[in-house]
């Protein structure tokens, strides 16, 4: 199923510190084309290096990977 990347944001952790080699987090927000929402939170590094931004379309694959299309 094809879905669009409503919103991207990084994950909120309040006054919590992040651990040694943490990789920074994104929630990002999918609608698909009956308007049913999903949240995932991803590697903000996956995001960039997939070029995925907001307004994108993009699949799950059978692991819950997301493909840009």
């Amino acid at each position: 199923m094809s879905y669009t990347v409503k919103h991207i944001y990084e994950a909120d952790y309040g006054c919590e510190e992040r651990p040694a080699g943490y990789k920074p987090k994104d929630i990002v927000i999918l609608s698909d084309d009956s308007g049913a929402e999903i949240r995932l939170e991803l590697p903000d590094e996956e995001l960039v290096t997939k070029g995925i931004n907001e307004g994108d379309m993009v699949w799950l694959d059978e692991n819950n990977e997301i493909i840009k299309a």
